[in-house]
């Protein structure tokens, strides 16, 4: 690629995204991009309909800290989590998973 400094190569697609669906994207991939809720999203894909106590003892933090990070997981769409009994059981949500991927291969 040969070009002079300062000049902005013409531009080769449109990338069109509304306001709505990139504010829930980048709350998505902010929420993502913590390492300790990347290892929960990681430890979710192989363990669905985990609870709680089970996230805690994969991870090396308190309870607390993985309740707060399951919180910022769910508000961004990342997870569900279904009541069973005193347990919360957490899985990926399908539907918002399918539509980050869909939203990615658009962008990139």
């Amino acid at each position: 690629m040969n070009r002079t400094r300062g000049t902005i190569p013409p531009r080769c697609c449109t990338l069109a995204i509304g306001e709505q669906d990139e504010a829930r994207f980048l709350q998505m991939m902010r929420a993502a991009g913590n390492p300790l809720r990347f290892q929960i999203l990681k430890f979710l894909v192989t363990h669905p309909g985990c609870i709680t106590g089970e996230i805690v003892d994969h991870l090396p933090i308190a309870q607390a800290t993985v309740s707060q990070h399951l919180k910022v997981l769910r508000e961004a769409g990342w997870i569900k989590g279904e009541v069973d009994g005193p347990s919360v059981c957490y899985e990926l949500s399908p539907e918002n998973t399918a539509w980050f991927r869909t939203l990615v291969g658009r962008v990139f």
